[in-house]
């Protein structure tokens, strides 16, 4: 007769403690390291922001002392953005991602379900040319869009031979579809790695579970991947779109209108084309509280999507 299973042995508390004493001091310099070149070049956009332009060499004269931090340029931007020329840039950017993230999450969500549930041996080839455009500078692709769009490109030559239209479209001239396009084209690769990896964790028995309960493979998915998928689709949403509201060389290659700016061309503008620099500084400050909103947003509905599931 095999012996009956005693109770867990109990790690005692002091080697637990010393454990994790060990693990916090491991990773204590790459925290550090994290946290300064965080803190630091805010601190500088901060100090930027809040201090003023010399009028003769045109340059910012940050402020490093808080005591002495002018709020002026940071309330002349944020009542541009509530009411002024800046509210329509802000209304275009978040309407340009949302419409590029509903993209990724129509065209990436198959791509990851397949991958994850059916591609068998092939998965790593997919994957790999899925991931094959990182390989190459982002710019370069970007530039591969431009001979692609032209007016004389290969996509009009395709659209003309099926006569789908009757003259060229100006795809790089302040065409917001192409700078939607653009996005998705540049960012889903973030969007379908992580919801693959979440759907590559959802336990398959679950699946056969709810096949044996009499659910078809439709409403198995339904009421099953998807509800398990739901922290992992969060997460590639936030990775896919956090990026996309600083993205400004991608708009500003495939388009550089000023129909289709947005807030991160705008910063451009401010920074590198403006006299005055604070408030370029004092629009980064204001986008990076909005993205730090959002942030925390992602943060708590994951966690509650995870203790749902859970």
């Amino acid at each position: 007769m095999t012996p009956e299973p005693g109770p867990p042995r109990r790690v005692p508390r002091r080697r637990t403690a010393a454990r994790n004493g060990l693990w916090a001091a491991l990773a204590a310099p790459g925290t550090l390291w994290i946290l300064a070149l965080f803190a630091v070049p805010f601190y500088a956009v901060a100090a930027v922001a809040f201090g003023y332009t010399d009028p003769v060499f045109n340059a910012p004269v940050p402020e490093w002392d808080p005591r002495y931090w002018d709020f002026t340029a940071f309330g002349e931007i944020l009542s541009q953005s509530i009411s002024g020329n800046l509210r329509p840039v802000f209304l275009r950017t978040l309407l340009y991602v949302l419409l590029a993230l509903a993209i990724c999450v129509l065209v990436g969500y198959p791509v990851a379900y397949y991958l994850a549930r059916h591609a068998g041996r092939r998965r790593g080839l997919l994957l790999a040319l899925i991931l094959a455009p990182w390989w190459v500078n982002y710019i370069t692709r970007m530039l591969a869009w431009l001979n692609l769009l032209q007016d004389d490109g290969y996509v009009n030559d395709l659209l003309l031979l099926t006569r789908l239209v009757d003259e060229p479209v100006r795809w790089l001239s302040g065409n917001p579809v192409t700078v939607v396009l653009a996005l998705v084209y540049g960012y889903i690769p973030f969007f379908i790695v992580p919801l693959f990896s979440s759907l590559d964790r959802i336990d398959e028995r679950l699946l056969e579970a709810a096949r044996d309960l009499g659910c078809s493979g439709r409403r198995a998915f339904w009421h099953v991947t998807l509800p398990l998928s739901r922290s992992g689709l969060m997460t590639a949403g936030a990775i896919t779109a956090l990026p996309m509201f600083g993205d400004y060389y991608t708009n500003t290659l495939v388009s550089g209108s000023p129909k289709t700016t947005m807030v991160a061309n705008q910063i451009e503008l401010y920074l590198l084309g403006g006299n005055r620099k604070e408030l370029g500084a004092s629009l980064v400050l204001l986008m990076s509280a909005l993205l730090m909103v959002l942030m925390a947003y992602y943060l708590v509905a994951s966690r509650r999507a995870e203790e749902a599931t859970a």
